[in-house]
This record gives structure tokens, sequence and C-alpha cells, in this order.
């Protein structure tokens, strides 16, 4: 059994959580805006947003890490939800199936800020000092070049080119790039 997940990660300027009933109607908002879904195949509907919460919150207990709420507290903003930032296990079908990923969503007004990066870099520690994890996997649409810019801040490395398996091959989405970090080369190094 997995050891339990702290119940907050803490940075600068934000508080990343464990995800609440609040969470619902602002993190559905994110989901459906097409801006922040442009390098998803669509947006998604109040239900599909809400029974991802309820999954990807389930994992904490499951697997003892997850995407976790990520709310801004820097300067007067308390508490705003701003999406998630965490671990989730890779893509079945992708390269580094079976491994952990580091991802994000963060909604259009966080853009910029340099949060995603920020969030990650608390995942990343938490995954490697506190789950002992070796190895980190991330991935993206091709196309997705802001998130590549956070992969490479965090030190992963492009691992491998690829179709994602749940799209046609000719979908403007579906060639991806994957990362990967070992742990031993992590920049902060596992302390």
């Amino acid at each position: 059994m997995p050891s339990p997940p702290p119940p907050l990660l803490h940075t600068d300027r934000l508080v990343l959580r464990r995800w609440r009933d609040s969470d619902l109607e602002p993190f559905a908002a994110l989901n459906a805006d097409p801006d922040v879904m442009r390098y998803f195949p669509s947006t998604r509907s109040r239900e599909e947003s809400d029974a991802m919460v309820e999954r990807v919150d389930g994992t904490f207990d499951s697997l003892g890490y997850g995407l976790w709420a990520v709310d801004r507290v820097d300067r007067d903003v308390t508490g705003e939800l701003i999406g998630f930032v965490g671990l989730a296990p890779m893509h079945p079908g992708s390269p580094g199936a079976g491994g952990v990923e580091v991802g994000w969503r963060l909604a259009r007004s966080a853009w910029g800020n340099g949060f995603a990066t920020e969030a990650a870099h608390a995942s990343v520690a938490d995954g490697i000092r506190r789950l002992g994890l070796d190895e980190l996997w991330s991935w993206t649409a091709v196309v997705n070049t802001p998130s590549q810019a956070v992969m490479r801040r965090l030190g992963l490395r492009e691992h491998t080119r690829s179709l994602h398996p749940d799209l046609p091959n000719d979908h403007p989405l579906a060639p991806h790039v994957t990362f990967h970090l070992l742990a031993d080369s992590w920049p902060a190094g596992p302390q």
C-alpha cells in the first residue's frame, strides 16, 4: 500500500489539495473553455467534468497520488481554483504505459505566470521523495509547445514521438510527444 498523500502541497504562490464539491462549477467552466481545451479533441460537459473530479480524486486513496486541485494564494488572491496539477497513471497504449505521468490543466486566467511549472515541480518532488518513483513521464500533442516547455523546465527530456492510440491517425492532435525523467537525473535531486 502506498504511503498516504499529504493533505496539502504548498509552493510560494499555490496550494495543491484534494478536491471539494465547491470545485465542480469552476472546474466545469475550465473544461468547457475552448482555449483551455484546444490541445484536446473536445471540451467537456458538466457531467464529464464532474466524473473526472470523482475519478482523479479517488486515485489518492487507491494509488497514493493523484491530480491535485490547485488554488492560487498569492497577493490578494486566496483560494481561487485555477486548475489541476499532479500525478496520474500514464495512458494505456502510450510510450511509458504502466508508469506515472505528471500533468496539468490550468484556467486561461492562470496562464503565463509560471504556475504550471511551480505546481508540477511540487508534484514531481512528492513523487520522487515520498513515493520513491524512479521515473516520471509526460505526454502531449506535438502542437502543444507550451506544455512541452513546462516539461523541459521540470527536467524532462523528449523520449519519443507517436500517435495517440485513441485518435484517428489523421486527426490533427494524433501526433504526440512523450517526455521522460529519471529521478537520479532530476535537477532538484531526490533530497
